[in-house]
């Protein structure tokens, strides 16, 4: 039997958080100092964790390495299956032929406004491919279609990592939100009920940003000429976004929020060009290089055509919809709740109860296989409305997709199953509880200080799943134990610290490599245009969150009983 304890260094509490922070630490210096790849900077912070596990904190080797194990059980499933099949559900689209009907699209409903197509792609389309995939993916793929355009490359960079921090507390099917809830279930009873709150507090953070992200893109774009001509169809556009972002995650199924807010800003902007057509187009595509209007052509594209491209879109809302609100009682039953070998009933928390040692193999429950369900769905669409010399499609091609997508994934998979794995002795060794309690003698500082830790957690690992399995807990144990915050849900600091991972996205140098391979611009040129933004808006949340924690207390939604 091992209890963890709070000051088993020298009966000190601060240099116990002191010694327990070494395995972050360390993953931090490997990530930028020594430049390591993220897996290998995870496998020596997972190792420096176990040391610090078993010599520090005096948990026996055998509990520590099984901790380990049971980490990365849950890092491979569900967190990588969720984020295999999300990548995998686009490439379908693609190995069909058609996503390039997809550009197609934008660049008809943009009536020639490049500032407007920018828009849509990097907004509205990268916040539906971030909802599905995230992990890099639209980065990649919008900068690309923007470049298309005629978007200069520097201009283009800026504009898909500004653009990517509105749907990231929600990417890949809330992957960030679901591991948070996970990561403290232990302490709350429930990692359901409690991501669910929080997916719904992040609901009354993440649309006021949300608001303002296309606006900001026009401008980026076209500075003040761009503000003044597409300040109506910019505001639209969010305002829609936003809207829906918090009706979703507050009253509907909370993975679907950007699937569902991305469609939502898409159709609204589709539909208010109708009425309204954007001023200047001649005079910036003058300004970007590109010929008038009039000498483009027609595009060849039709209604038929258009709903193909968007229909496996319109499957995944409609099958996540009936297994979420339909018959999520009748899926949940099949989930297979597995007591982890030896830890469970040998480990307990600080407060002697259970830290979370039963694994839950939700096969059908989980989002992967909706998302898999979904993915399979659109490949049958699509096979049976192939099209010679334009569309090429077969089951065959839709599954073996699925092995491609497994290997292109394969270091990033790796990344993520270690870091849970790190996660997972931290927590149950006593690690992160230590450093959460010393944390929480900030008093009332500690709601500006708490996105802090998401912002530096995502920036560095470029993820804010990992961002939330190495914090969650930490955050959730400093608000327990901070006397100074009186009544206010623990939650709202999951909340903070996946928003805190929102806006350090943009600055990771994972999201920097990305933009550089897809762009041209070297990753320092980058990293200079985007540092100012990412740290405008961690103020901006960190005067957030402490508002929400005083004076708006109040307005946050209520954990259902």
């Amino acid at each position: 039997m091992f209890q963890a304890m709070l000051d088993p260094v020298g009966g000190s509490l601060g240099l116990s958080a002191l010694v327990a922070c070494i395995p972050l630490v360390t993953f931090f210096i490997m990530l930028l100092g020594v430049k390591a790849k993220a897996h290998i900077s995870a496998v020596v912070a997972l190792c420096a964790a176990l040391v610090v596990a078993i010599v520090g904190f005096q948990m026996p080797g055998l509990l520590a390495l099984l901790s380990a194990t049971q980490g990365a059980a849950f890092g491979a499933f569900p967190i990588v299956y969720i984020i295999l099949m999300a990548v995998w559900f686009y490439e379908v689209t693609v190995v069909s032929g058609r996503s390039e009907d997809l550009r197609k699209f934008f660049d008809q409903v943009g009536g020639g406004d490049i500032r407007i197509q920018a828009m849509m792609i990097a907004f509205c389309f990268g916040g539906l491919l971030e909802a599905l995939a995230g992990f890099g993916a639209p980065i990649a793929v919008t900068a690309t279609m923007i470049l298309a355009l005629g978007v200069k490359p520097k201009k283009a960079a800026l504009t898909v990592l500004l653009a990517n921090t509105a749907p990231v507390a929600y990417g890949a099917v809330a992957t960030p939100i679901t591991t948070a809830g996970n990561m403290v279930a232990s302490i709350t009873g429930s990692g359901a009920a409690t991501a669910q709150h929080v997916a719904a507090i992040v609901g009354y953070q993440a649309p006021l940003f949300a608001v303002f992200v296309p606006f900001l893109i026009v401008v980026i774009l076209d500075g003040k000429q761009g503000a003044k001509d597409c300040v109506i169809p910019a505001f639209v556009v969010g305002i829609c976004f936003a809207v829906t972002q918090w009706a979703c995650s507050n009253f509907f199924a909370y993975e679907l929020t950007d699937v569902i807010a991305s469609l939502i800003g898409m159709a609204a902007c589709v539909l208010f060009m109708k009425v309204w057509k954007p001023k200047g187009v001649d005079g910036v595509r003058e300004r970007f290089g590109l010929p008038p209007l009039a000498e483009t052509g027609e595009s060849d594209l039709n209604g038929k055509r258009t709903f193909m491209a968007l229909v496996p879109y319109i499957i995944v809302v409609i099958v996540f919809g009936v297994c979420k609100l339909g018959i999520p009682g009748i899926l949940a039953q099949t989930d297979i709740k597995i007591p982890w070998p030896v830890i469970t009933g040998a480990v307990l928390t600080a407060s002697g109860t259970n830290p979370g040692t039963t694994f839950n193999l939700n096969l059908l429950s989980t989002p992967g296989t909706m998302l898999l369900v979904s993915g399979l769905l659109a490949a049958l669409v699509y096979t049976l409305n192939t099209e010679n010399g334009r569309y090429k499609m077969t089951m065959g091609a839709a599954i073996k997709a699925i092995g491609t997508t497994t290997y292109k994934m394969r270091f990033s998979a790796l990344t993520i199953v270690l870091v849970l794995s790190l996660a997972y002795v931290m927590n149950f060794s006593g690690q992160t509880i230590s450093i959460g309690t010393f944390l929480s003698g900030s008093g009332g500082a500690f709601p500006f200080i708490s996105p802090m830790l998401g912002w530096v957690g995502t920036a560095v690992t470029g993820s804010d799943t990992s961002a939330n399995a190495l914090f969650s807990s930490l955050q959730y144990s400093a608000a327990m134990n901070n006397a100074a915050l009186g009544g206010v849900t623990p939650d709202l600091f999951l909340a903070a610290n996946t928003m805190g991972g929102v806006v350090g996205k943009m600055i990771s140098p994972q999201s920097l490599a990305i933009a550089a391979v897809a762009t041209g611009v070297i990753e320092a040129d980058i990293m200079k245009k985007v540092l100012p933004w990412s740290v405008a808006f961690l103020i901006g949340t960190c005067l957030l969150v402490g508002l929400q924690a005083t004076v708006l207390a109040g307005v946050l939604p209520v954990l259902a009983p």
